[in-house]
């Protein structure tokens, strides 16, 4: 598609290079302006239009650009929720996390070059923003540098798959099993590990973890910025801890925006503030951050 900038004073919805999307028009108004795309979890919030809802960034004189990952949003399979978590009950790693991460960050840089030829978006480096599993997927991209990056924001991110998985046995009662496969997907999806990888292409990041979240402690989201620091340019690496912010943001089902919690608007304003201050390439950005 190709939208028309006289009329793009709202959200609109779509696909590119396949990969559904809502777009919200930057705050300002002016045109071109910077790109920010966002990439949902599995759990609340769960499709585009959640994610829209739930980390607007209303403020932003930037598009944010939502897409859908395999299998959630716009892309549920027949059967709803229940037949994603149907799709994961043999091996939740290796049949549905891992793949789900890996596609989402592959479809990364053809989506986004569709989305600059669809919108009128300056040409400066894209900014990424993922929670949970989106967040993951953001992460794989900055260690495979699959695009140039202005600057990354991730809430709750996922940094270890065994996190999800010991979760899931904890929850269950049943221990999960590690085999060949699922221990060589945790070596491609443990960012800790990969960290020097994802220092390479020195893009500023942004880290939120939930006090209250039972899955991605913020400890792991420390030791990810530890194993960073001594890489990141100065003031280009920040953590943050919601102390309300559990790891589901959001009721279920998670497909729509929920009504607004204390925790998800301060996530909100310290990805909203951390795009204002890297995405300095855009005059618009840095006046209204300056401002």
């Amino acid at each position: 598609m190709v939208a028309d900038a006289g009329t793009l004073t709202g959200p609109v919805t779509g696909t590119a290079a396949g990969v559904p999307f809502l777009a919200l028009p930057p705050a300002t108004g002016d045109l071109p302006a910077p790109l920010v795309v966002g990439l949902h979890a599995f759990e609340p919030p769960r499709a585009e239009a959640s994610l829209a809802g739930t980390l607007p960034m209303a403020a932003l004189p930037a598009w944010r650009i939502h897409l859908g990952l395999p299998l959630f949003g716009a892309r549920l399979p027949e059967g709803g929720v229940p037949e994603v978590n149907r799709r994961g009950e043999r091996d939740h790693l290796v049949d549905l996390f891992a793949p789900v991460v890996e596609q989402a960050a592959a479809e990364l840089r053809a989506a986004v070059s569709e989305l600059r030829s669809a919108f009128p978006v300056t040409d400066a480096p894209v900014g990424l923003a993922g929670v949970g599993a989106g967040a993951a997927a953001v992460l794989l991209a900055l260690a495979e540098g699959r695009m140039p990056v202005g600057a990354a924001a991730v809430v709750n991110p996922v940094v270890d798959p065994a996190l999800v998985v010991t979760a899931r046995a904890r929850r269950d009662g049943t221990p999960y099993r590690w085999t060949d496969r699922a221990l060589q997907a945790r070596a491609r999806l443990d960012f800790v590990g990969r960290a020097d990888e994802i220092s390479r292409g020195r893009v500023p990041l942004l880290v939120v973890n939930g006090g209250l979240d039972d899955v991605v402690a913020p400890e792991q989201g420390g030791a990810l910025c530890d194993a960073l620091a001594g890489h990141a340019p100065e003031h280009a690496l920040r953590h943050i801890v919601v102390p309300d912010l559990a790891h589901a943001i959001g009721p279920e089902p998670g497909l729509e925006p929920g009504r607004p919690t204390p925790a998800g608007v301060l996530a909100d304003r310290a990805l909203t503030e951390w795009f204002h201050r890297h995405l300095t390439s855009s005059t618009q950005v840095r006046a209204s951050a300056e401002a």
